[in-house]
């Protein structure tokens, strides 16, 4: 899930701009494509066992449709911007949504999982080029104070509405056929480009510096990602000592190390490790890593559960997970309010007990699935987590860092959401033939972990208490 609550980037606003139609139009563009790839997730995952079904792909490898987006969007974050910052926000942007359409398009059409996968794994890259492209975009066009502030407000109330929206579309969608979930982003993609050629402002001329891509650190980071989820999912179905299980944890074990290298011995790295107010920006991206992790993976497990074990419609399944979501896109206006008031850091604390509570009461579910006892309680719990908690986290992981450096920062933070949520889907997949309660058992333990990680937040200081002795 992503939600954007604070522009990331700091550009001049254009002189004596006002909410003129030409303003509106721009920001809806750059809302209405929040919302679809903030729909993105929840569309794949109340269609899964329907697309199981059709393609015969094996349960543990079902998950690879929803983890293929998730690597394309983290894997790649902080590569896109840096293709941003090189080639220019609008011309990436048009160019993402094309290719945004056209990947659609192949989902739909796919007839195996690996096109499948990898025209998600597309998207997923299409939307770490576009996400955060459209706040700095705001901050550049949009005048500083009140009219900025309306406009994020919009952004960000239609990226929080995405996800629910997503859970509704599917569930209708897969009536007709799980095909339909993956192909209508596609007209609405083309739109928005077709739109945005007349509104989305032409770049300021760029500084001439060298291009550092850091195209090596993207593909061992995504290399060394896609390698390690099929190593760990595949471990249920063929063993530990199958040779490509044994291909794939050594490949991980390569890539991701030489990743690491890279970043700390190039001259233009993807990642600094220099940033301000390092420990809540690692906090931040771990609790969040933590929250949005055990949540994909808790509807995974509920999803496949209701339908299959249940015998739920995905209307209905869709309808059934959907006070997990709502409740955060009808308070996302609020949100900074609530930081102001209370402080990030008890927020945190406080929103991070509520999940792992549901989460012990779906332990409870079985057949017959009884709704508003075994899962309305937990949808309605990890939604007021979600409430008090996720907004807060972004802005933490901000708050502390220099303004021109802010970009930098969420991006990180965004990275360590979405690998939060590969791992945790790869994790969940490989203990799901042991029985839905195992499943939920993992989902509670990082939902515990993400708890513990936030009371680091409100707990005094040992270090810091000595210090000031």
């Amino acid at each position: 899930m992503t939600l954007p609550t604070s522009p990331s980037h700091h550009g001049q606003a254009t002189a004596g701009a006002t909410w003129s139609p030409a303003l509106w139009g721009l920001l809806f563009v750059l809302a209405g494509n929040m919302l679809i790839d903030a729909l993105e997730v929840s569309v794949a995952i109340v269609a899964l066992p329907a697309v199981g079904e059709d393609l015969g792909i094996a349960p543990h490898r079902l998950h690879w449709v929803v983890t293929g987006f998730a690597v394309g969007f983290g894997a790649l974050m902080l590569f896109g911007t840096r293709v941003v910052a090189l080639l220019g926000r609008r011309p990436v942007y048009l160019a993402a949504l094309l290719v945004f359409a056209a990947a659609s398009l192949a989902s739909a059409f796919a007839d195996s999982l690996v096109p499948l996968v990898a025209t998600r794994l597309v998207k997923g890259f299409c939307a770490a080029l576009t996400a955060p492209t459209g706040l700095a975009i705001i901050a550049s066009v949009f005048p500083e104070g009140r009219p900025r502030g309306r406009a994020v407000s919009v952004y960000t109330l239609f990226g929080a509405s995405g996800f629910s929206a997503g859970l509704l579309l599917s569930g209708l969608l897969t009536e007709a056929g799980w095909r339909w979930t993956f192909a209508f982003p596609a007209p609405v993609a083309l739109l928005l480009f077709l739109c945005g050629l007349r509104l989305i402002p032409r770049d300021a001329p760029a500084p001439d510096r060298p291009r550092r891509y850091d195209a090596a650190g993207a593909l061992t980071l995504t290399g060394g990602t896609l390698f390690l989820v099929h190593a760990v999912t595949s471990v249920p179905a063929t063993g530990w000592a199958d040779p490509s299980t044994i291909a794939a944890f050594l490949g991980a074990a390569v890539l991701l190390p030489a990743f690491v290298r890279i970043e700390l011995t190039a001259r233009a790295p993807l990642i600094r490790l220099d940033l301000p107010a390092g420990r809540p920006l690692l906090r931040s991206a771990l609790g969040a890593a933590a929250l949005n992790g055990s949540y994909l993976g808790m509807l995974l497990v509920s999803t496949v559960h209701l339908q299959r074990a249940g015998g739920w419609s995905p209307l209905q399944t869709g309808l059934a997970l959907l006070p997990a979501s709502l409740p955060l896109a009808l308070s996302a206006l609020h949100s900074g309010r609530l930081v102001s008031r209370f402080t990030a850091a008890r927020l945190i604390a406080v929103g991070a007990a509520f999940p792992p509570l549901g989460y012990v009461l779906l332990l409870r579910l079985d057949t017959p699935v009884r709704y508003a006892v075994d899962v309305l309680p937990s949808m309605l719990l990890v939604g007021a987590g979600f409430v008090l908690s996720f907004t807060a986290l972004h802005m933490q992981a901000t708050s502390a860092v220099p303004a021109g450096r802010q970009a930098e920062a969420s991006a990180l933070y965004q990275t360590g959401v979405q690998m939060g949520a590969v791992l945790m889907l790869a994790l969940v997949a490989a203990v799901q033939p042991a029985g839905h309660r195992a499943a939920l058992l993992l989902v509670t333990a990082v939902g515990v972990l993400g708890l513990l990680i936030a009371l680091g937040g409100v707990l005094p200081d040992r270090n810091r208490t000595l210090e000031e002795r």
